[in-house]
């Protein structure tokens, strides 16, 4: 076994374990959950090396040791980036449709502090609860929970819907079915929900998605679920590389075989490569090639175009914190989701005391303005903390441990590879199993005198293509049902509101019942 020294742009050094002697021994230890063996520790030796194609090539077989003031250094960079991409990003959201921006200068800055916002605060939520408790994974009960609690406005697209059908009875991850919520398939929610998770994994691409997964999967599912993976991954391989090549590599490999977003990433790397100083001309490629609703919602609030403009901010930001930020900010589309996970992977390989060496303003607050029964008095560092605090849950659940050496907290990790943890769904089959699973439920509900479970079937039956047999074996009860839905008012505005694809079908199955 040695040691490896990786650069991390902190003052203390990121100790990389490599099991390199006693092979047989120290897998057959691994196999069973155990440490390496003692005779691999008593070969130890400790050398630097930064040879990134020998750290990717071992990755299956070592350990990472980081000093807690280092983690605790990436961890906030990590977030503050996230913050600084977000808060500063807004300005630009939504604004470069057809063209780009043309963002020249750019001084990241948060001087009155930070304040919540859906690009944060919904994990926020997330990470509170998984510093108290053991949601590892939450129930539908739990989840449905913590929504009507704390998650009641300062919500759009796929996660208002998702939140409007909690309100029906309807729980998750059904909240995020395409069957059931228009906006599911397509939304950005899996990308600009996700950091955090990332930020809880160090090194543990595989513990993120895990992790990130169920709550993603409240509003959103299929490829936007590929999306969560991508980044989390990216962000857990930037605690122990500054190689963005790599990283990009970890996030492609936690992608489904079958993912758009596999053909996304290879065509904006490609891009880059034929036009490596033209962003514009590569943002006109991914325009060209991934506008396919005419710029509209489905566009503009979708998972191609938007992952392009990340991958595009890395390459062409070079590791430069700004100008990455620049870049996404000048891709447009959403832009402040963009520049926020951009900005995370950055932070993370940069950490907290560089940005604080670039003379940047930053007032520790975390100002609450959405999200009900949550903290009033939060600061950036303790919502850093808190991540942190489920970091160190991952760690140990995942192998690692946390130890004292020389009277100073250590956390030694069991690096992971990049791989894909929820496969894409077959929709026709996934759609035939809900009907066979909700088909009873359906029935009892219809059968009720409770007006709300008189409309959560009329809208479950009616969106899974069981509303006809039920209407024939129960005619009154289904008329009645209908005018307990036709009262939902809230839900059929958003019913009205949803963009193609799938709301003109939606609206079409309605209108047939009327």
């Amino acid at each position: 076994m040695r040691s490896i020294l990786l650069r991390t742009g902190a003052s203390a050094p990121v100790v990389l374990v490599i099991f390199v002697g006693c092979a047989l021994c120290c897998l057959a230890h691994w196999a069973i959950g155990s440490s390496t063996c003692d005779r691999c520790y008593d070969e130890a030796a400790a050398v630097e090396e930064t040879n990134a194609e020998e750290t990717n090539a071992v990755v299956q077989r070592q350990f990472v040791e980081f000093p807690a003031e280092v983690l605790t250094d990436k961890i906030l960079g990590g977030l503050v980036g996230q913050l600084f991409g977000n808060l500063n990003g807004l300005p630009h959201e939504m604004k470069y449709i057809d063209q780009p921006g043309n963002v020249q200068q750019y001084t990241p800055g948060l001087p009155a502090g930070a304040r919540t916002d859906d690009d944060t605060d919904l994990e926020w939520v997330y990470i509170c609860a998984l510093e108290r408790g053991e949601l590892f994974p939450p129930t539908p009960e739990q989840l449905a929970g913590l929504w009507r609690k704390h998650i009641n406005r300062g919500i759009w697209c796929a996660n208002k819907y998702a939140r409007e059908l909690m309100n029906l009875g309807i729980q998750p991850p059904l909240t995020g079915q395409p069957a059931l919520n228009p906006w599911s398939d397509f939304n950005i929610s899996g990308q600009f929900v996700c950091e955090t998770f990332g930020l809880a994994a160090p090194a543990m691409p595989q513990a993120a998605a895990s992790t990130a997964v169920p709550f993603i999967r409240v509003a959103v599912d299929g490829e936007p679920v590929q999306a969560t993976q991508m980044f989390t991954a990216m962000i857990a391989r930037a605690f122990i590389t500054e190689n963005l090549g790599e990283v990009i590599d970890a996030g492609r490999a936690a992608l489904d075989q079958k993912s758009v977003l596999r053909t996304v990433v290879d065509d904006v790397i490609a891009w880059h490569k034929q036009h490596p100083t033209d962003w514009r001309k590569t943002r006109e490629l991914v325009k060209e090639k991934y506008t396919r609703f005419g710029g509209r919602t489905r566009d503009r609030n979708g998972y191609e175009l938007n992952t392009a403009a990340i991958i595009a901010a890395l390459l062409y930001g070079q590791g430069d914190f700004v100008e990455t930020m620049i870049v996404a900010f000048n891709f447009g589309w959403d832009a402040d989701c963009n520049a926020a996970t951009a900005g995370t992977i950055i932070g993370v390989m940069k950490g907290y005391r560089w940005m604080q060496s670039q003379g940047w303003q930053v007032k520790d607050v975390y100002r609450n303005t959405t999200r009900d029964e949550m903290p009033q008095d939060e600061t950036i560092t303790r919502f850093a903390n808190r991540i942190l605090n489920v970091a160190e849950k991952l760690i140990v659940r995942n192998g690692g441990e946390k130890i004292s050496r020389d009277g100073k907290t250590v956390y030694r990790i069991r690096v992971q590879q990049a791989a894909n943890v929820y496969p894409l769904p077959d929709w026709t089959e996934r759609f035939g199993q809900l009907q066979r699973q909700l088909r009873g439920a359906i029935e009892a509900d219809l059968l009720q005198d409770d007006p709300k479970a008189k409309a959560r079937a009329a809208y479950l039956a009616i969106c899974l293509d069981l509303w006809e047999p039920l209407r024939q074996q129960h005619p009154q009860q289904c008329i009645r049902a209908l005018e307990e839905l036709g009262r939902q008012k809230a839900l059929l505005e958003l019913v009205r509101q949803a963009p193609e694809p799938n709301g003109p079908k939606l609206r079409a199955k309605l209108e047939v019942q009327k």
